[in-house]
């Protein structure tokens, strides 16, 4: 090794991939660097949710097509960033870093500009005031776009560079299923409600209605605390799916101003919410 450097460990990973409807797609295994007390260039090109919110608004107001990708082990695709590796490794805190430099200049140099606000977000306009927008999300890439041609050429150049799987129209994407007609597209997160449930043991109990009692109040001198890691575990699960079920909104909201010391109370509370999904896992958002 050279001087000062130090070798690090690997290890397999096996992970079954399910479609939305909760069906197996397919078995993976990738071998990956453990690199857990590296903390330098810990980074991952995460779209902001707000920005999807925005894309999926201009594909039903202007009636475009909503196209996704997926790119075939991303992480490999960081050329000439580590010394032993051929191409970076997954595992090591460099790996999406190095990925999305490269991903970004394939984009650039091909005519499409980067967003100021969000910089996982790339826009081509041609001269005919035709749109091509392009999102990624660590491996996951979303096009839309009225500009079919260029939209098509995209999908080729990528799959030249950096090996895509054009998975068609979008339909799971984050934890959320997505249906579409001509007049409206439908979000849900069923799958991942219920995914929740098994996890926190709430499968099969009694639902309630509605999600947070009426003038709740929390006793200020209750000192029965809680496990803190579970409960903000718990709370920020909730919070993702709150950004798609409004209905939650308000009582997550509530419960995640006591993620310090949470107490039984608290957890009763986040308890409800989840009964509450128990009734109603597949409300749909449209």
């Amino acid at each position: 090794l050279p001087q000062g450097k130090n070798a690090i460990d690997c290890k397999w990973i096996f992970v079954v991939k399910y479609n939305s409807n909760g069906s197996i797609q397919q078995y993976k295994a990738r071998l990956v660097a453990r690199a857990q007390n590296l903390r330098r260039y810990t980074f991952a090109p995460v779209a902001k949710l707000n920005t999807i919110r925005v894309l999926v608004s201009l594909v039903v107001n202007c009636d475009w097509k909503l196209h996704q990708l997926d790119v075939k082990n991303a992480f490999l695709n960081g050329n000439n960033k580590v010394c032993k590796p051929n191409k970076s490794l997954y595992g090591l805190k460099q790996s999406p870093k190095a990925w999305f430099e490269r991903f970004t200049k394939v984009i650039l140099q091909n005519d499409y500009k980067q967003s100021l606000a969000d910089h996982t977000l790339f826009i081509k306009v041609t001269s005919t005031n035709k749109k091509a927008i392009l999102i990624v999300y660590v491996d996951d890439i979303i096009l839309i776009g009225d500009d079919e041609e260029e939209i098509s050429n995209l999908k080729k150049l990528l799959n030249m560079e950096l090996e895509t799987k054009d998975l068609g129209k979008l339909r799971y994407f984050l934890g959320m299923e997505v249906a579409r007609s001509k007049e409206r597209l439908v979000i849900n997160q069923r799958k991942y409600v219920l995914d929740l449930l098994k996890e926190t043991g709430f499968f099969c109990c009694k639902s309630a209605d509605p999600p947070m009692e009426a003038n709740l109040r929390f006793n200020k001198e209750d000192r029965s605390l809680v496990n803190r890691e579970k409960f903000q575990r718990l709370v920020g699960k909730l919070f993702y799916l709150s950004l798609t079920r409004p209905d939650i909104a308000f009582p997550v909201n509530v419960i995640s101003q006591h993620m310090t010391n949470p107490t039984k109370e608290h957890m009763a509370a986040a308890n409800r919410i989840l009964k509450y999904l128990k009734k109603t896992p597949g409300r749909l958002n449209v």
